[in-house]
């Protein structure tokens, strides 16, 4: 594995939505670098791409939520080492009963399949159908990584272009939020 900058030279092989991301992000001037890898599903595998990454990189858990009558859906972002409890969430947000919200409204909305869940599959959600979340301290490292909505890649960019750019420009402002850390909740 090697950070590569920039779009990939060679684009065969590759899915129209990881393309749509690259197109995304060099419309808007953001200058990102990428690593690509075998798809990542595990931690193990994660904490790999982490190191290529750097550890000046918020890599963050993605979760894609819903309430129960699944008519608000939610993506959460969130540091890797903090447990989600959707107690601490719902409180924040009022919206009781929390959960995981099925794959096909993942597809439907962010047109991205589990495992591959990134905020940059917010471009794709055109009806405003899901709130974006972001834990406060997600935002406190200089740079910023995520899948470009398919998980045998990773980007990296600066968390200031992640506030000033990407973020306006997929037009779903978000709620911050705070997760306390493990040792804060004994």
């Amino acid at each position: 594995m090697q950070l590569q900058n920039g779009r990939p030279e060679n684009t065969d092989g590759r899915l129209d939505k990881e393309i749509r991301v690259y197109d995304f992000l060099d419309k808007l001037g953001v200058e990102y670098q990428r690593v690509d890898h075998e798809a990542a599903m595990t931690m193990e595998a994660c904490e790999a791409i982490d190191r290529v990454l750097g550890d000046d990189t918020a890599i963050c858990k993605n979760l894609f939520l819903c309430n129960r009558q699944e008519t608000d859906f939610y993506l959460l972002l969130m540091p890797g080492d903090k447990p989600f409890k959707t107690k601490n969430l719902s409180a924040q947000i009022g919206s009781a009963r929390l959960s995981f919200a099925k794959p096909e409204y993942m597809e439907k909305y962010l047109d991205i399949t589990p495992g591959s869940v990134s905020v940059l599959g917010l471009m794709n959600d055109h009806e405003k159908k899901v709130q974006l979340l972001i834990d406060e301290d997600v935002l406190k490292d200089p740079y910023f990584g995520c899948h470009p909505c398919i998980n045998t890649s990773s980007l990296k960019f600066s968390t200031k272009d992640f506030t000033d750019k990407i973020i306006p420009a997929l037009d779903h402002p978000p709620i911050t939020v705070k997760f306390p850390l493990p040792e804060e909740q004994a």
